[in-house]
This record gives structure tokens, sequence and C-alpha cells, in this order.
């Protein structure tokens, strides 16, 4: 009588990000994986790789330069949720290239500044295109920094009305309703293609 493996130990079929492929005490987690609970799960979208003489398990991309984030990435995206410690952003490009989905990430006040910023509404509203870096994929989430010059705000809008602000000197201005707001800005402000 023969045991039939379980579906997620056998080479070659399609897995999705968050599929389980097998359990650490099996296996050696590698390229496209991630572990969470001794488990591990497929970090990407791809074909899994079992092998069983180096009891090794990786995901690779079906897509030859399938494009994610990966630590030290320069990512664009747009801020969502806000709150006073943090922000959501989504993250559609990476680099110049645009993705066909999006990832979530989030910056936290202590990666916008060496100097003290008390609150995220200080740096970034809602709405706002940021260039960020990844740091860190800790608990499969990107955080990310806007702490370098080159790094910070590309678009922001007006909380007020919507409009795209312009920059006057370290300033932003609205120009329907004369707003005055600031932002951690970009060097390029307004001028990266989107």
């Amino acid at each position: 009588m023969s045991a039939l493996k379980p579906p997620e130990q056998k080479s070659g079929h399609l897995v999705l990000p968050g599929e389980r492929l097998g359990v650490i005490e099996e296996f050696i987690p590698d390229a496209g994986t991630y572990v969470k609970d001794g488990i591990i799960y497929s970090k990407i979208v791809g074909r899994a790789l079992i092998d069983l003489l180096n009891k090794k398990v990786s995901v690779y991309p079906v897509v030859e330069g399938v494009v994610v984030p990966k630590v030290s990435s320069i990512v664009i995206g747009q801020i969502g949720n806000a709150q006073s410690d943090n922000v959501l952003v989504r993250i559609f490009r990476i680099g110049k290239k645009s993705l066909t989905g999006s990832f979530g990430g989030i910056l936290h006040v202590s990666d916008v500044s060496d100097r003290y910023v008390n609150a995220m509404n200080d740096v970034c509203k809602p709405g706002d295109i940021i260039r960020a870096k990844v740091i860190s994929e800790k608990n499969q989430i990107y955080h990310l920094s806007i702490n370098d010059k080159n790094l910070g705000i590309l678009y922001a809008f007006c909380s007020r009305d919507g409009a795209l602000l312009e920059q006057q000197r370290y300033d932003l201005k609205c120009p329907k309703c004369g707003n005055v707001e600031r932002r951690k800005l970009a060097p390029d402000y307004g001028k990266e293609p989107i």
C-alpha cells in the first residue's frame, strides 16, 4: 500500500503567494519562500521545486523577470490609510518597472527623517505619491523609508480640495484655494512621470 504524497510536496505545480509548501522539520526553505509558524509558504507566483535529495523547497517565478519589491528596492506608491505614527503605502512601481498588481507597504514615523517628526501628517497625507526605499520584509510586510535626500513625496494634493499642490520654496501651495501645506519632498517634486 503506497501512501500518497500531500499536494504541497509535488514538484512543478503552480503555486500562489501564501500557498503552503511544507514544514521546516522536513525541508529547508529556499528562494521564493517564507516561513511562518514552522510552515513554509510561497512568496511569489511560480512553480514549486521540491529537492528531496537536499531536502530543500523553493519557488521559481513563472514569468522571467517577475518584479517584486526586495530590500533596497526603490519603489513608487500612493499613501493610503494614515495614523499618527505610520501610513500604509500601495506600491505600484519598482524603479522604472510598473507592476501589474500592487503590493502593500508601511512607512513608520521613525523612518522619515533624522530629525524628530511629531506625526506622519507633517510628512505626507493620504493620496500623495511617494518614492521610498524598502528597508525590510519582516512578517511579509514591506517596511519603507524616505530618510534619504532622493526620497520623499513626488506629488502632493491639497487636503481641502484635492488639487495638485505647487512647490514654493519649502512649502506647497494650492493653486485653487491658496492653502499652504508642508511635506517631506523629493528633490524632483512634480517631475517624475507617473
